[in-house]
């Protein structure tokens, strides 16, 4: 008796089958290991183990406020990732402080954690994007509701609130310097917000402006800075870049919005146009390689996969052709912004793995 995968041209390799059936594990089990994650994340279970050490799921959930069913299920699967230390003998778990790092606080400059909130964003209007992949078009911006917009914000905010003017101003001391005197400062594609109140916090003679065209976000910044009594010297306003910028600028910022953009070239023309002849355009973008197999890896994958759930449907929910996330590697934006008029364009010395960062000017 013959079997269907004897019949078959070219011949099955089990071995490459069983392989790659593997690999697929490792994949579904990280999905699943997210969701599980974002469940902690939401209701501050990996802030309560943080806070002490080793405890049992009784001590876990009273701590936390949550019923201890649910808990002892949860520890289970972390446990069986490796995301806690589990003590058979004792029947206690434990967050290693290097995890928590990672996990559970939010300050630290290696935390992830926002990453979980954004995922249950990511996969919010499936069906919509699934009706785009068949039909066209794209989905819009406010279909992925606030857990998208607060893990975004909450990852973005680990490079500002612990980068930006720590050590990737510092390499740009005329920048430092004029910001430091009283500069007037643009961020293009601003979210909501935290990169303009890190510098406006840190720079109390500058003033600042952030422009987004999703006006949930623009709320959300402009909350932030009146809570913050920021308010006199910040503000926010929905706008397309393309459609031009008001006013003159000494500095304007593009923190990883460019590839983004409805349309990237003009987004920078209206850049060059509105900064002042001496100033500055810093621009961020992704760290990709021009060949998508040079950008084969976790990386890779967590790129083009929010690009494919995120990136791309909500640019082409304007009726444009939309790059994603890993159009833009580093010939590209030094081709887009001499074409756009600027006469020089430096990566900055700065170390980080999904990001480069461009001093941009324009004489």
């Amino acid at each position: 008796m013959t079997t269907q995968a004897q019949h078959l041209d070219p011949p099955i390799d089990f071995e490459r089958a069983q392989s790659f059936m593997s690999r697929v594990m490792n994949d579904m089990s990280g999905a699943v290991m997210g969701l599980v994650c974002a469940v902690g994340d939401r209701l501050g279970l990996f802030q309560a183990l943080a806070s002490g050490g080793a405890c049992t799921s009784e001590q876990l959930a009273h701590q936390a406020g949550v019923t201890e069913r649910y808990t002892r299920e949860w520890l289970h699967a972390l446990a069986s990732a490796g995301y806690v230390e589990y003590d058979a003998e004792r029947a206690t778990y434990r967050l290693p402080p290097e995890h928590a790092l990672v996990i559970a606080h939010e300050q630290s400059p290696m935390f992830l954690g926002g990453g979980f909130q954004q995922l249950i964003g990511l996969g919010r209007p499936l069906d919509m994007l699934c009706e785009a992949f068949r039909h066209g078009g794209g989905v819009p911006q406010d279909a992925y509701g606030e857990d998208l917009l607060n893990g975004m914000e909450r990852m973005s905010a680990t490079w500002f609130e612990n980068m930006l003017v720590q050590h990737w101003l510092p390499t740009m001391s005329a920048v430092v310097e004029r910001l430091e005197q009283g500069a007037s400062v643009a961020d293009v594609g601003c979210g909501s917000g935290r990169a303009i109140v890190q510098l406006a916090n840190s720079y109390p003679r500058s003033r600042f402006v952030g422009f987004d065209r999703f006006a949930p976000a623009v709320a959300r910044a402009t909350a932030r800075a009146e809570a913050l009594g920021l308010l006199g010297r910040v503000r926010f306003e929905v706008r397309s870049a393309e459609d031009g910028l008001p006013d003159r600028y000494d500095l304007i910022t593009a923190f990883d919005s460019l590839h983004d953009m409805v349309d990237p070239l003009g987004t920078l023309r209206a850049i060059h146009r509105a900064l002042d002849p001496h100033g500055t355009c810093l621009v961020m973008e992704m760290n990709c390689a021009e060949r998508l197999e040079d950008n084969f890896g976790s990386n890779g994958v967590i790129l083009y996969g929010t690009s494919v759930l995120y990136n791309t449907p909500v640019t082409l929910a304007h009726g444009t052709e939309a790059l994603g996330t890993m159009a833009l590697p580093e010939r590209r934006i030094r081709e887009l912004c001499t074409e756009a008029g600027f006469a020089s364009i430096r990566r900055l010395p700065v170390m980080n793995p999904f990001n480069i960062l461009y001093e941009v000017l324009p004489e």
